[in-house]
């Protein structure tokens, strides 16, 4: 049976229209239409004037609700995060693991296919931040573990993983171009990050092919009037690049001049972290963030939702745009051509919150699921 969401306000790809209804046949939108004219068979739902939007996208996080999968990488962990994100209005994710032993990647390497099967369908594969980072800009991520990327052991993770690694953190100006171009031929999305390339460097690599920057201004060079540094090649170059909307990481003026810069190109991530006491990443909350034991920054307590929240009200973007940075433009990095609109022929996920930006529903794979 065709499904009419009504009295909302839609917001997609720029544009907040009132006065049209959303219809949905199992799990895609069928088609977007005046409200007024809602046919007498169609199962209507009235969702009060509540805010609809693309479901978002998180292309890193570590854990959720005391699990981090980062270090303890089970299917467990990846069932909590599946959970709690669709309950935020996450439709979907790629869990992220940090620079570790090449066992506890491994093991989340298989943790991830064997939850693949049984998924409710958000969770979209791995993220690996490291190993093959630059330890000059390790940030959190334990330097014992760092390494250079050899040929032989991304082929052997690729292999293993039949698809499930979908992105890499590195820091490309260690890495040979062999390891580069494997992993870059065998679809994983390249994200430089932990990187201290110069700018020089960073022109010659950026969108080709590392198409992505991890964490901007987070674990890079800063600039300097006469050593410019990475950050002005990824302005001029202008990668799908992630920023920690949280005002912790990166200060919101700052967020304000890399959106300036980038445009459509800047997306929000939540780089969220669980505390723990287990493992390589023992994340202590400190009442406004996550800490090391020796007290290093390390990943966010942020919702997607919450970024959006930050973006709207204190950088002063709008609030479509705010959405698309949370939806649309990580939809497009991760070639999720069906996600990041309100339209027909996208899946119908989405999120409705109300003007608090409180979460009041997720509609996944068709169904409305009331909070």
């Amino acid at each position: 049976m065709t499904t009419a969401l009504h009295n909302l306000q839609l917001i997609s790809d720029g544009v907040i229209t009132r006065g049209k209804a959303i219809l949905i046949d199992g799990e895609k939108i069928i088609d977007i239409i005046d409200e007024s004219v809602i046919l007498p068979d169609v199962n209507a739902i009235d969702l009060n004037g509540a805010n609809i939007a693309p479901g978002l996208i998180d292309l890193q996080i570590y854990g959720s609700g005391g699990k981090l999968f980062a270090g303890t990488p089970e299917v467990a962990a990846l069932e909590q995060m599946e959970n709690d994100l669709l309950s935020q209005g996450t439709v979907g994710f790629f869990a992220c693991i940090g620079t570790n032993s090449d066992e506890i990647v491994e093991q989340g390497i298989e943790s991830a296919k064997i939850y693949r099967e049984r998924a409710k369908g958000n969770f979209l594969g791995l993220h690996l931040e490291g190993p093959f980072l630059n330890p000059i800009k390790k940030g959190a991520h334990p330097e014992k573990y760092i390494k250079k990327g050899t040929i032989e052991l991304v082929r052997k993770w690729v292999e293993s993983a039949d698809g499930v690694i979908k992105m890499m953190t590195i820091a490309p100006e260690l890495q040979d171009n062999d390891v580069v171009n494997y992993l870059n031929d065998h679809g994983v999305i390249l994200s430089s990050g932990h990187s201290n390339a110069s700018y020089q460097q960073g022109k010659t690599f950026l969108n080709n092919p590392i198409k992505a920057v991890t964490h901007l201004f987070n674990a890079m060079p800063q600039m300097h009037h006469r050593e410019p540094g990475y950050i002005p090649a990824i302005f001029e170059e202008k990668p799908y690049t992630s920023i920690v909307a949280d005002g912790i990481h990166v200060d919101f003026a700052m967020i304000r001049l890399a959106k300036r810069e980038l445009g459509d190109k800047l997306f929000f991530i939540t780089d969220a972290v669980t505390a723990t006491d287990k493992g390589e990443y023992q994340h202590r909350f400190t009442g406004d963030r996550y800490t090391m034991p020796d007290g290093t920054l390390s990943g966010s307590s942020l919702t997607m939702l919450k970024a959006v929240q930050n973006g709207v009200e204190q950088i002063g973007i709008p609030l479509a745009e705010a959405i698309n940075m949370a939806s649309l433009y990580p939809a497009r990095l991760a070639s999720l051509t069906a996600n990041g609109k309100i339209a027909a022929g996208f899946y119908a996920d989405m999120i409705v919150f109300n003007e608090t930006f409180e979460v009041q529903g997720t509609v996944f794979k068709g169904n409305y699921i009331k909070h």
